[in-house]
């Protein structure tokens, strides 16, 4: 009888012995405790434009799949780090409030838990962040974040509920976090109201726009970033809205627009904030995998959680 090559379904791919791709990385949680964790947050309907970001936790954790754990830069691999992974958290079908309370509760129960250092929530659009940011708060107590993205998503809440425009307005008036503990980098020429950059200002939060990320080293906002928060706060957050880069790198955002960043800076970016001790948690949202091209918006998502990985290494 000849040898047989079937394998499981989906499983029949090449397998090169001397690599092991960043997905390998990836371990269900099993009560072990580990310095990294992952959830997913596939929450999209409260998107105020059409939006399939949903999506998106699959897709990211798929495109790491086509990275090795090799750091050429670093002459180190990542082979040995085991993430947990906690899966997605279940939506209501049609209760979106109900759906970003269950965001809350499930990122609550893992940091009860204490079995990760560091937890990565993968969106979902930006509504997620509230929920997540209000567990971290109540887990670690005062909380800043540095933002990346092209919108203030300081909107009102009267005019559309809680949206994905809305996370950091929420954050405030629920006394998640104070103004000056959130610091917005990338924010981006007409595509904001000025009623919310007034708002943004009388609330004390720090605005770097686009021209300022031209005129400076990003090294050197982010210094600045955490410089003014880790004065504050016991727990630095990131999050990353992927519609912060240009269209041209990311068409898998559902609010893309000209004028944006590029991808190593925000790679480069995340991989400084990093390094500092305070920074322990981060969320990468506003992806949606059904317009994007190539999935080069998850790519660089995926890339996003290498340049974390590898600020914390750096930092070791």
């Amino acid at each position: 009888m000849g040898k047989s090559f079937l394998k499981p379904a989906g499983k029949a791919i090449f397998k090169d012995s001397y690599v092991t791709k960043m997905n390998e990385l990836l371990v269900e949680e099993d009560g072990e405790r580990r310095q990294y964790g992952v959830i997913g947050a596939p929450l999209s309907k409260p998107s105020i434009s059409h939006s399939g970001a949903a999506f998106a936790p699959g897709a990211i954790r798929q495109a790491l799949g086509s990275y090795s754990t090799y750091s050429n830069e670093l002459g180190h691999d990542f082979k040995d780090i085991e993430v947990s992974d906690y899966g997605d958290v279940e939506m209501h079908p049609t209760d979106l409030i109900h759906s970003q309370d269950r965001i809350y509760q499930s990122t609550k129960s893992v940091l009860d838990r204490e079995e990760v250092n560091q937890l990565i929530v993968l969106g979902g659009d930006h509504s997620v962040s509230f929920p997540s940011i209000k567990a971290h708060h109540e887990a670690y107590g005062m909380v800043g974040v540095i933002q990346f993205d092209a919108h203030h998503d300081l909107r009102n809440l009267e005019d559309g509920g809680p949206t994905n425009g809305t996370p950091f307005r929420r954050s405030i008036e629920n006394n998640v976090l104070k103004g000056e503990q959130i610091i917005q980098i990338g924010i981006r020429d007409f595509t904001n109201a000025k009623g919310y950059d007034d708002y943004a200002k009388e609330q004390g939060v720090t605005v770097y726009t686009m021209a300022d990320v031209r005129q400076h080293q990003i090294d050197t906002l982010i210094k600045k970033s955490l410089d003014h928060l880790a004065q504050q706060v016991d727990l630095i957050y990131l999050s990353v809205d992927m519609d912060v880069l240009d269209q041209a790198y990311a068409p898998g955002c559902p609010a893309i627009g000209p004028g944006g960043m590029d991808s190593l800076t925000l790679m480069k970016a995340v991989e400084e904030a990093a390094k500092h001790p305070k920074v322990k948690a981060m969320d990468i949202v506003e992806i949606d995998p059904t317009i994007d091209f190539r999935n080069m918006t998850s790519r660089i998502a995926a890339h996003i959680l290498f340049s974390y990985w590898k600020g914390k290494y750096l930092a070791d």
